[in-house]
């Protein structure tokens, strides 16, 4: 796929978790819930890319999600680290905020900037990446939560190509 493309998506994912984020400080306590607790999250799925041909595998990842009491504007803050089955790891640091739809229903958007490394998987082109992304959850009466997501990784020009 043409570059121009690849950094087209990246800027619509990155204006997309802006607008949520925003939407989300404005809405106040309406739509986020002061009483979420901290979470720790375990993902599975597919690493690729949706929009170039590389390098695709499995993806497992763990992330902790801080609860009320590091809470600034809504936003709070969340480390990770993944790993692919093709060998790349990456670790990061970033925010996110809780969007409720009712009293199930979860969208979270995330931001954040880590450490990559390619092993056999994708080469970014550059150690330092950043990761926007959007995760949709069911809420079941425990609080955890069952969901998808999608999460957009980039250079976003740090490198030579993204």
């Amino acid at each position: 796929m043409p570059n121009i493309f690849k950094r087209a998506v990246g800027r619509w994912v990155l204006a997309c978790l802006v607008v949520t984020l925003v939407a989300g400080v404005l809405a106040g306590p309406r739509a986020v819930r002061a009483d979420e607790p901290a979470l720790l999250m375990l993902r599975g799925g597919f690493a690729g890319d949706i929009v170039a041909d590389r390098d695709s595998g499995g993806i497992f990842a763990f992330e902790y999600h801080s609860g009320p009491e590091w809470e600034f504007y809504h936003l709070r803050p969340t480390i990770g680290l993944q790993a692919t089955t093709n060998g790349s790891f990456y670790v990061w640091g970033g925010g996110k905020i809780d969007l409720f739809f009712g009293k199930r229903f979860v969208l979270t958007p995330t931001t954040g900037v880590g450490f990559y490394s390619d092993g056999d998987g994708q080469d970014l082109d550059s150690v330092l990446i950043f990761r926007n992304g959007i995760d949709f959850a069911y809420r079941l009466d425990s609080r955890a939560r069952v969901g998808l997501g999608f999460h957009y990784k980039s250079n976003y020009g740090l490198g030579g190509d993204d």
